[in-house]
């Protein structure tokens, strides 16, 4: 009998998490190499479908919202609802920070759940132009609560939109980095709103605290030189695109956005080019930077704050960005949460604290919601370097039996991993 149910456990454990703690074989073991380079292609999910059912979709979330001149091409807020020919379980899926639907994160998401049989729709994040522009109440992102209410927004709008063309089984909700402590908002929402009732809740590689996660994310710039400037860190970049420069023509010149950086890196990691700790952690803080950057750029003219751009100044469709970008590029995260997002927050609620704006802008303000919701899991990595070591103790403390805690994996190095795949899914079918 002890024989048959250690059998058992045995069986539930490996079939609830995919593969033994023992045997995971994710390889890389720099946090900063796997953040970056990611997993192998040969070790990645190998079970996605080659085409995929799809449509982009629009949506008027504030129809007489006047759009600046400079975003023009702002039009809707566009997502993608994947979908099958019969009735099957709706995940919505969140991208990270200044992500959109289309970043190849929430590509392969949208491919790996679409091939396990989801109807799936893809949201950018909060933080990403279309989304300020389009959906976004105050056009200030970085309040979480508010950015989710956001979310919840579109996301009932977007229901509305596609519920007479598929057949729902039952609601899911994910996301990753951001978009995983802005599911864990948006969760404890719906259980007042109640218009989806989601039965399950994945949460991938989440910040426990937007505001240290970006410090830690800003300060990997300070990798490159303790007494950086703008014009060591100018060279320094300019000194890493010298070396992207055939990678950057082979792919017909692409945006330099989190996807371009990290494959070049990726196809210099391929040909044995490993660069130093220190290029990796700037590389990284660089891609933060320039996501932040793009932003708060968007907030401001959007707010007409005059924090980048002079207050009243209209920018037109045919102006010239580049030195309103290259201040912005010299803003930080932290920059814009004391210069910008707290001011104009405590302006519309003049009792507000930053010490309060910081908590109510992690997942310890939401605490009790998080113990005490069986239907919420978590995923991460012991080395996830947006965690400081409290953070992670958090999380364990937390979420106890229901945190998926990998050794390995950096932040969000093995998310396109088999194991990590297989583990998602699972969870959402049985």
């Amino acid at each position: 009998m002890k024989r048959l149910v250690l059998v058992l456990i045995c069986a539930v454990i490996v079939g609830f998490s995919g593969t033994p703690a023992a045997a995971y074989d994710y390889k890389v073991d720099d946090p900063y190499v796997a953040t970056i380079v990611g997993t192998p292609e040969v070790l990645e999910w190998d079970k996605l479908p080659k085409k995929v059912d799809y449509e982009l979709l629009g949506l008027k979330v504030f129809p007489d919202r006047p759009m600046p001149d400079v975003f023009w091409y702002q039009r809707e807020f566009l997502y993608t609802l994947s979908y099958q020919k019969q009735a099957a379980p709706l995940i919505f899926v969140i991208a990270g920070t200044g992500s959109s639907f289309y970043a190849s994160s929430m590509v392969f998401l949208q491919k790996a759940f679409w091939g396990a049989g989801f109807h799936v729709i893809c949201l950018s994040s909060p933080t990403h132009m279309n989304f300020i522009t389009t959906a976004s109440a105050t056009s200030v992102p970085g309040n979480i609560a508010e950015d989710s209410q956001d979310l919840y927004r579109v996301m009932t709008k977007a229901w509305e939109q596609v519920k007479d063309r598929i057949k729902v089984s039952e609601f899911y909700l994910t996301g990753y980095s951001l978009g995983a402590s802005q599911a864990a908002f948006v969760s404890k929402l719906d259980e007042e709103k109640r218009v989806f009732n989601f039965k399950k809740v994945c949460m991938v590689n989440p910040s426990v605290s937007l505001y240290t996660s970006a410090k830690i994310l800003d300060d990997m710039l300070l990798e490159i030189d303790p007494n950086l400037t703008p014009e060591i860190f100018d060279r320094w970049f300019d000194a890493r695109l010298a070396r992207f420069g055939e990678i950057y023509r082979m792919m017909k010149e692409p945006q330099l956005d989190h996807d371009f950086l990290y494959n070049a890196y990726r196809t210099l990691y391929k040909k044995g080019q490993t660069p130093s700790r220190e290029n990796l952690a700037g590389m990284i803080g660089t891609v933060f930077r320039l996501a932040s950057s793009n932003m708060i750029f968007t907030a401001d003219v959007m707010a007409n704050y005059g924090l980048i751009v002079p207050k009243n100044r209209v920018l037109e469709s045919a102006d010239s960005l580049t030195d309103y970008f290259k201040v912005t590029n010299r803003v930080s995260f932290l920059d814009y949460f004391n210069e910008f997002l707290y001011p104009y927050s405590r302006s519309r609620n003049p009792g507000l604290t930053k010490e309060a704006l910081i908590e109510g802008t992690s997942l310890r303000s939401i605490e009790p919601y998080l113990r005490n919701s069986p239907k919420i899991v978590l995923m991460t990595n012991e080395d996830d370097l947006i965690l400081t070591p409290a953070d992670l103790s958090f999380l364990k403390d937390v979420f106890g039996a229901r945190a998926k805690i990998y050794p390995r994996g950096g932040h969000l190095g093995n998310l396109t991993f088999r194991d990590n795949i297989g583990y998602m899914i699972n969870f959402f079918q049985n």
